[in-house]
């Protein structure tokens, strides 16, 4: 099947999950996949996905022109949709591309992360969606429409981290994927680790002698998408700590660089995730998805989000025991240990700076995934994928 996949614009995170699904599809396969999206080339550079590939849509902001502005009072909102301005020549340009993009190119089936409004048009042209499911709650009018209406949902994240709050007919129409990691190569000794932030550092001399005295290493990891949670920590982070070696990844205030040691941007944030103490990050997907299958204890800072994605996700994983807030990090830095689960490996484990580093166990996330990517290559229709192989994996079916 030739599959579409629209991927919202806030952040990277959309697009790199649809980067990440296509690494499981052959080269061949991989020219089946179209990716829809407004963000900008410059924002994101995909990996194994080629620019004729993507299709660039028109922003979707509010115009002063607009007939009706976005969000509009009860009797002039659909109840079905979040956001839907009446009269704006760039949404109706957008809805152009998708919908002549989608039979021009023969798309079967769209993958939609995430867009209420995209899976309503898709809908009402008759076109077969899967709708990507985001952490949080998201019971509302709009998202429970855009469930209904599609053929099944995925999460990818794993079931255990699900919340207690979705509806049973949702997890029932749900595909769990799991967190999806590209396979990366071994992790650098950390010898080699430090060398890299020699390179990153603008004094070696003050970073040799901090860390002689081989300080707790503090890694902040912070995303596009909103970073504005852990920016406030920070001053309090290097009160808390004032002799740890902080390095910050990512977008940082010009304010806030005072407090860490070392504020860069990086390719690849492996090493760091290995060799650090404690990481400490909002709740992003891509971010969590690479973290939660690293040894190192992680503090969660979830950034505010809507339907309390990143926050539902926070309790999911302190919950597990796989991460810690921001208050217990603290109580342990205090040597406040009261609550601590002594079962628990992410409180207990002790870090190994050796040069043996293991492999990360990145195959353990990867097989339904899998399974679901080889599955749309594998049917050469819609209906025979979704009958044949889609609806077996479901607990919900559409005569019930």
């Amino acid at each position: 099947m030739r599959i579409g996949y629209y991927a919202h614009h806030h952040g990277s995170g959309h697009c790199r999950q649809v980067d990440k699904l296509a690494t499981l599809l052959s080269t061949k396969d991989r020219k089946q996949l179209t990716v829809f999206t407004s963000l900008p080339s410059e924002a994101y550079t995909f990996a194994c996905i080629e620019e004729q590939q993507i299709i660039r849509l028109h922003a979707e902001d509010e115009r002063p022109d607009d007939v009706l502005r976005g969000r509009s009072s009860a009797h002039w909102q659909p109840a079905s949709l979040h956001y839907s301005p009446v009269g704006n020549i760039d949404i109706q340009k957008r809805s152009r591309q998708i919908l002549e993009a989608i039979f021009q190119r023969k798309i079967d089936v769209m993958i939609i992360d995430v867009s209420v409004e995209i899976a309503m048009l898709c809908r009402a042209a008759s076109i077969p969606y899967v709708y990507v499911r985001l952490p949080g709650i998201r019971d509302d009018t709009p998202h429970l429409n855009a469930f209904a209406g599609a053929l099944a949902l995925l999460c990818p994240y794993p079931r255990v981290l699900e919340t207690t709050l979705t509806p049973n007919w949702v997890g029932q129409k749900t595909l769990y994927l799991g967190f999806i990691n590209n396979p990366k190569p071994d992790v650098s000794p950390y010898p080699d680790f430090i060398t890299t932030l020699m390179t990153l550092s603008d004094d070696n001399k003050a970073l040799k002698a901090s860390l002689a005295s081989d300080p707790i290493i503090v890694t902040v990891i912070k995303g596009y998408g909103g970073h504005k949670a852990i920016d406030k920590q920070l001053p309090k982070l290097r009160r808390l700590l004032p002799t740890a070696f902080i390095i910050s990844l990512g977008p940082i205030g010009h304010d806030k660089r005072r407090y860490v040691d070392i504020a860069t941007q990086v390719d690849d944030v492996t090493p760091f995730m290995h060799h650090s103490n404690y990481l400490i990050m909002a709740c992003g997907l891509n971010t969590i998805a690479q973290a939660y299958y690293c040894a190192t204890p992680v503090v969660v800072l979830p950034d505010d989000r809507p339907h309390q994605e990143q926050e539902i996700m926070a309790q999911a994983l302190i919950a597990q025991g796989r991460a810690l807030s921001w208050q217990q990090f603290v109580r342990v830095m205090r040597g406040d240990r009261s609550y601590t689960n002594p079962d628990d490996p992410i409180q207990t484990q002790a870090q190994d700076k050796s040069d043996d580093v293991p492999s990360l166990p990145y195959a353990d996330s990867l097989p339904a995934a899998q399974a679901f990517m080889s599955s749309t290559m594998i049917y050469s229709t819609a209906k025979s994928w979704f009958n044949e192989w889609l609806l077996p994996q479901l607990t919900l079916s559409p005569k019930t």
